[in-house]
This record gives structure tokens, sequence and C-alpha cells, in this order.
């Protein structure tokens, strides 16, 4: 049994994105996970794509409970599960700016000494943690693998990388736009049989 974070991005609640994050729910909790859910259209990240950190007197992350609430639940989370589309060969720009609001320093990660005072240093202070990336697109999935090669991945597991959390699986369901109702209930059925497997 695990402890596993869903972390959903897209906007619009009956998107085939979030109906495939809600099969592997689904297939999850029939494998006897925990499951918490975040759904990042509902957090205060408005106003941190103006501001940076500090920069603002009423722009501090403790002035935030749901986003102070969304660190304490990766902190609690085994497994962590990123749904989003895949937009311009990337996520989209709010999964991004909730990295930039909820990886801060002290919580994901912290500089230490550099290495010759050229080579930054850091501990990961979310490791131990794995992922997997849900994601639909309009294009096929094979132009992901061998015509753009995975820039959204790269950048995921870059950033996940950065603070100790482990990227293990990605799952791209590509053509939705084109896809009939047999294709789109057939990947229903797959993302629900990822999420049973996930114990």
């Amino acid at each position: 049994m695990k402890k596993i974070l869903i972390i959903k991005t897209h906007t619009r609640d009956e998107s085939f994105c979030n109906a495939l994050t809600d099969k592997y729910i689904a297939g999850a909790r029939e494998a006897k996970n925990e499951i918490e859910i975040i759904n990042l259209k509902d957090l205060s990240l408005e106003p941190w794509l103006k501001y940076g950190h500090n920069a603002h007197d009423n722009l501090k992350l403790e002035l935030f409970p749901d986003l102070l609430q969304a660190q304490k639940l990766i902190l609690w989370s085994d497994h962590i599960v990123f749904s989003y589309p895949t937009y311009w060969s990337a996520p989209p720009a709010l999964l991004k700016i909730f990295f930039e609001t909820i990886l801060t320093p002290g919580f994901a990660y912290k500089y230490h000494k550099s290495f010759y005072n050229i080579i930054p240093c850091w501990d990961k202070l979310l490791k131990g943690r794995t992922a997997t990336i849900i994601s639909t697109m309009d294009s096929p999935a094979f132009f992901t693998k061998f015509l753009d090669p995975d820039a959204g991945g790269k950048m995921m597991r870059s950033s996940l990388s950065f603070v100790g959390i482990k990227l293990k699986k990605k799952y791209y369901f590509g053509s939705v736009r084109m896809s009939n109702d047999k294709k789109k209930q057939a990947r229903l059925t797959s993302a629900y049989e990822i999420g049973k497997r996930i114990a």
C-alpha cells in the first residue's frame, strides 16, 4: 500500500485528461492505496505569476493555507502522480508556477557550500519519493517519442530530480482530439489498470 498524491493540472473538470486520472485513482483505490488530490486550478497561485517569493509584503507562503497544505501533502506522499495536458511540447504554465511556488528552499532543497566556489551543491530534501506522469496531447504519442524527443518529460525529470523525486513512469495518451469513443474507452480502461498496478 502506498500514499499517493494526485496533482491535477487540467483546468476543465470534464476533460479527458481528468477522466483518465479519475480512472487511475479508482484503480489505485481498489489496490488499497491511500489517495489525496490537489487540483491546481483551486490553489492561490495567480498572485505568484507577477511576484516572486518575498517580493511583496502580502505574498508570503505562510499567508496561503492551501499552499502550505500542498507542501504537507507532498511530505505525506510516497508517490506523486502529475496529470496534465501537454501544451507546446511542455507541461502547462500552471504546473510550472506550482513548482516555483511550492518547491521552496528549506522545503524541497537546501544549498550548502559550493564545490571550489564554482559548482553549486545542495541537499535533495524530498528524496525517497517517486513520480508518474499521465499526460494527454492532440499529437500522436510517437511524435513525442521520435520527432520531438520528450521535451516536457525532460523538464519534469530535471525539476523532480533536483529535489530528490525519481520519475519512474510516463504515460502519454496522444491523438485525443481525433480519438473515437471506442479508443477513448480503451484508454480509460488502461488508466484504471495502471492505477491498480501501482501497489
